[in-house]
């Protein structure tokens, strides 16, 4: 079965070496620790070195093996517990020699290979666990004869087939409690007979399988469950009303997303919800979603029990109108009835769940007005009634919702001005209030919202009156949409300082004047649309220089002047200037300019020459006493703070701030090489050619009531000075005055993995090759594993994404930009749970505010207002990990699906990954594969590692932070992965040389 290297003969042969050797060893101990060392020989790959101590010759006793223990006696192993230690290899059938074993725990490991049949000689077992590893093939018959199993766990592997009947309907079942076969592509039907009992059953996981047909009948007698999970397979039939209706002690039950009807046709849910409301007094949580249930949701549905937190019905038939009788379930925090057929007002009596959190209506045929005691839900943080058909006025008791984060309100009839009082809602990161009636002007109050950090979409609406000033304070905003209203005047310059800003659509108003140069400054801007107004002027330079332009619309305007197609317009067509007939240049389809008469070139010439010789005789001495008082300022107060980097430091040069003016240019626009909410960066070569990049601290967060340095410079200076790792940026020195802040850092070539991953020059998204991804990839893993596990003191990044980790000459990967991490005393690993249990008992203070990071980064906990944690880079971490392999940000899934990133991915998990491989495969530049042999292989072996890269970033992001893995788990698992593409067939390792020259097999 080539679960081993050894042979019967062989293993025998071990046997009668142990009689000599062991001496004064019992014979059964001999028996165990030679089956643990054949079970060692099939491990190929150890990489926390957990088998060391597994040697015979070592003198210490089987019983303190790792792993091991053994009965009171010290004569038999009774435990094998080698869960996540990454060990590779398949699982020895020798194990079954352990017959005294009560528990085998091989979880969160890499095996691979078949579950061995011979373990269901293990007669003693109580607990397995097979979990999270490669396993394959059917689950064997043999497991129903481990009559005293009570937990069963071999979720998240590969097995297939049926389950075997033998594992519900034999001895084994009497005291199974524990059953998890989850995430696997088992199929079938659930072999539970009539005669079958699962009396002692508490724990039943199947979800995301392709089995099929109705939930057993006999699944009733498992009148113990707690907690019952079928979700995303094939189940049909009824919903379960007399199975639940036995299950007094059930907590969660999750059947979305399979093929159940409701009763008589589809027609009525009554039966099923009176059977939970008669039975299952502890229901805390219950999932129906996806399954196109039809009927009204009836009245019965408010007797449910009172310890349910959730209710998640949506995508479903579901019509009539919203029962007020919800409003008994008083410990509610989320009810998601979006996707149906709802009609009616909505009752008041929802306004009466204090505790709701998230409340989902949309896409739904509700009328009415909006419930102003929607603003006596104090811990309302996400409210979505779009895609209705409400009517009047939005309340102006919102402003009472200190928590709302996301309001959305799009796609309904809504009518009267925008309240001011929204801008109360100190923390709100999205509002859209789109495909509306609303009139009247902006509100500044609304306007001014610097807590928007997604989007403000007030588009297609009766809007008026000139585009507030207040709008650039929006600094952290991604996107504004103002088009399709009536907004009038000119655009604002002010908008320039909505450095954040990715997305600004202006068309379809009455906007006339100028385009403002500041627009072509914005760093991250993406995509700009003016048409369809009445705007003059040039089109300003600035916009053709941006490197990040994507798209861009001018079209039905008055500009004027001459378009070239070079620089940031080299991509345009002339569908982005239509209706411009001022216009002329070099686009195709638009016309040639014509030579102007040369008098204007005189007048303009003459007109220089007047200016220049107007500063020299008077602007110039006063230019050069200004910067020759200034220089001997700077010299008089050149002096470092102690508390960054000490004087007497060799190792951090002495740099001047005269010196970084000259090595930059004076700090001028073409040296910005980056921009962020602390500052900016720029690139400069020293007197001796060192090429260097300068972060100079802005000056609206150097002084927060902290002291002359800002917390985030300093925050900085303390964790640069303190860490040393290959993957981390080393600093070379800093410059600090009471009225500049700078860091100076090594200038990296090749720039930020954001770069590569979204390239401004015309070049195919992501151009970088699997292998050099994986090894970028392991190289963030082991950088940030040292800031958590290694570092002298523990580092908490809290900003990790791509823009964050640049890649030096060799492409190697280095994690930058601590402004906003937090450091924790003492680092070593048995702080952890402490730290954990610390982080999540407390909220933010005033300050820490800054800790949230960047948008579609940050942990859901944190939005909660928990504490950074290390489990909170974990979850930044997962998410750069989906984007670099389905090429897409987060915030542009969250903009154009409206989920995280985590959500749209789980979406295609397991069974509809091809499509997303394959563009993953597409984007690194992989070579077509061929019908040969070895490209097949080659071809495997790229989709297994994407797949595995996927599975990783959906366990890295799970929603609770205690089931996300630790940072030094994650980079041995990239680190096998990486090992895994370098062991690759010879025609795959050429390729690696042909395209890769510069990469590292190993760290």
């Amino acid at each position: 079965m080539g679960y081993s290297k050894f042979s019967k003969l062989n293993f025998l042969f071990l046997i009668c070496i142990f009689y000599i050797v062991a001496g004064e060893k019992s014979t059964e101990i001999v028996n165990d620790q030679a089956a643990l060392l054949s079970f060692k020989a099939g491990i190929i790959a150890d990489p926390k070195h957990a088998l060391e101590t597994w040697n015979s010759s070592s003198g210490i006793h089987v019983c303190n093996w790792l792993g091991v223990q053994c009965n009171k006696r010290r004569d038999r192993v009774t435990e094998l517990d080698l869960s996540h230690y990454s060990l590779q290899g398949t699982i020895s059938p020798f194990l079954s020699n352990l017959s005294f074993l009560e528990i085998l725990d091989l979880s969160q490991n890499s095996f691979t290979g078949f579950i061995p049949f011979e373990i269901g000689s293990l007669t003693k077992l109580k607990q397995l666990s097979l979990s999270s590893n490669h396993l394959q093939g059917k689950i064997p018959n043999q497991l129903g004869f481990l009559h005293q199993l009570v937990y069963l766990d071999l979720g998240s592997n590969r097995l297939s087939g049926e389950i075997p009947y033998p594992l519900l309907c034999n001895g084994s079942s009497k005291e199974l409690q524990y059953l998890d076969l989850s995430n696997n592509s088992l199929s079938g039907k659930i072999p539970l007979k009539n005669d079958c009992e699962l009396r002692e059953l508490k724990f039943l996981l199947l979800w995301s399988n392709h089995f099929i047909g109705e939930i057993p009948l006999s699944l009733s007698n498992s009148s113990k469950l707690e907690w019952l999970d079928l979700e995303s397979n094939f189940f049909g039939g009824e919903l379960p009303s007399k199975i639940v209706q036995k299950m007094g002690q059930l907590q969660f039950l999750y059947l979305s997303y399979n093929n159940f009807t409701s009763h008589y046709g589809n027609t009525n849910l009554k039966p099923f919800f009176e059977s939970l409301a008669n039975n299952s007094s502890h229901l805390q949580e219950l999932e129906l979603a996806g399954n196109h249930l039809g009927g009204e949701l009836p009245s019965i549905i408010g007797n449910l029990s009172i310890n349910i937190v959730q209710i998640h019905l949506d995508d479903n038939f579901i019509r009539g109108s919203i029962p007020p009788q919800i409003s008994s379930l008083v410990n509610l925090t989320l009810l998601n009835l979006s996707s149906n057929l709802l009609n009616g007002s909505i009752p008041i009596e929802l306004c009466q769940l204090e505790k709701l959190e998230r409340l989902y209506l949309s896409n739904n045929s509700l009328s009415g007005t909006i419930p102003a005691e929607f603003g006596k839900v104090f811990h309302l943080g996400l409210l979505d009634l779009s895609k209705n058909k409400l009517s009047g006025t939005i309340p102006d008791s919102f402003a009472n919702l200190a928590q709302l984060r996301r309001l959305y309100l799009y796609k309904n009839h809504l009518s009267g001005r925008i309240p001011p009082s929204l801008g109360k809602c100190i923390n709100l990161e999205i509002l859209d209030l789109s495909h509306n009636r609303l009139s009247g002007k902006i509100p500044s109050e609304v306007a001014a919202l610097s807590s928007l950090k997604l989007y403000l979409n007030l588009s297609t609406n009766n809007l008026e009156g000139e585009i507030p000033l207040e709008l650039s304070k929006m600094d952290m905003v991604l996107a504004i949409d103002l088009s399709k209203n009536s907004l009038s005047g000119s655009i604002p310059a002010q908008l320039g300082s909505c450095i954040a800003l990715e997305y600004l659509n202006l068309s379809n108003n009455i906007l006339k004047g100028n385009l403002p140069l500041t627009l072509g400054h914005l760093p991250y801007v993406k995509e700009l649309d003016f048409s369809f107004n009445q705007l003059t002027g040039e089109i300003p330079k600035t916009l053709q220089r941006s490197t990040t332009l994507k798209y861009l619309n001018f079209s039905y305007n008055n500009f004027i002047g001459n378009i070239t197609n070079e620089g940031g317009f080299s991509s345009l067509t002339i569908s982005s200037f239509l209706g411009n007939s001022g216009l002329c240049g070099s686009i195709r389809g638009m016309k040639n300019c014509r030579r102007r008469q040369t008098h204007h070139f005189i007048v303009a010439l003459l007109l220089s020459l007047v200016f220049t010789a107007i500063f020299f005789i008077v602007g110039y001495p006063l230019a050069l006493r200004s910067k020759f008082k200034k220089h001997l300022v700077f010299n008089a107060k050149d002096i470092e703070n102690e508390d960054i980097i000490p004087k007497k430091d060799k190792k951090y040069p002495k740099i001047s701030y005269q010196q970084l003016i000259e090595a930059t240019g004076g700090f001028c626009s073409s040296s910005l090489i980056g921009s962020g909410q602390f500052g900016h960066v720029y690139k400069g070569i020293l007197c001796d050619n060192t090429k260097i990049a300068v972060k100079v601290v802005s000056p609206k967060v150097r002084d927060h009531g902290r002291g002359e340095i800002s917390g985030s410079f300093k925050r900085e200076c303390q964790v640069l000075k303190r860490t040393r790792h290959r993957n981390l940026i080393k600093i070379i020195t800093v410059c600090s005055k009471p009225d500049f802040k700078a860091i100076v850092l090594p200038f990296m070539t090749n720039g930020s993995l954001e770069n590569h991953l979204y390239p401004s020059n015309g070049l195919k998204k992501n151009g970088m090759d699997l292998v050099q991804l994986v090894r970028i990839c392991s190289d963030v893993a082991e950088g940030m594993a040292y800031l958590h596990h290694y570092c002298p003191i523990k580092v908490v990044h809290c900003d990790l994404k791509p823009s964050n980790i640049l890649l030096d000459d060799d492409m190697t990967a280095l994690v930058t930009d601590f402004g906003i991490s937090r450091l924790i005393k003492g680092g070593a690993d048995d702080e952890d749970m402490k730290e954990k249990n610390d982080d999540y008992s407390a909220s933010f203070s005033s300050t820490d505010g800054l800790l949230c990071g960047s948008v579609g980064y940050i942990a859901p906990e944190y939005g909660m207002g928990k504490r950074a944690s290390t489990q909170g880079d974990v979850y930044s971490f997962g998410v750069l990990l989906l984007e670099i392999i389905t090429g897409k940000r987060p915030t542009d899934v969250l903009f154009e699906e409206g989920s995280s990133l985590h959500e749209w991915v789980k979406s295609f998990y397991p069974y509809k990954l091809e499509r997303i491989v394959e563009e993953a495969i597409l984007r690194s530049g992989l070579p077509p594969i061929s019908t040969s042999s070895d490209d097949h292989d080659n071809g495997k072996r790229w989709r297994d590692v994407i797949v595995e890269l996927i599975e990783l970033g959906l366990i890295c992001t799970q929603f609770n932070p205690v089931t996300r893995p630790t940072m030094l788990d994650v980079a041995h698992e990239i680190a096998r992965l990486k090992d895994y593409l370098s062991s690759s067939s010879s025609s795959y390792s050429s390729f690696l040389i042909e395209e890769s020259p510069n990469k590292h097999s190993t760290i």
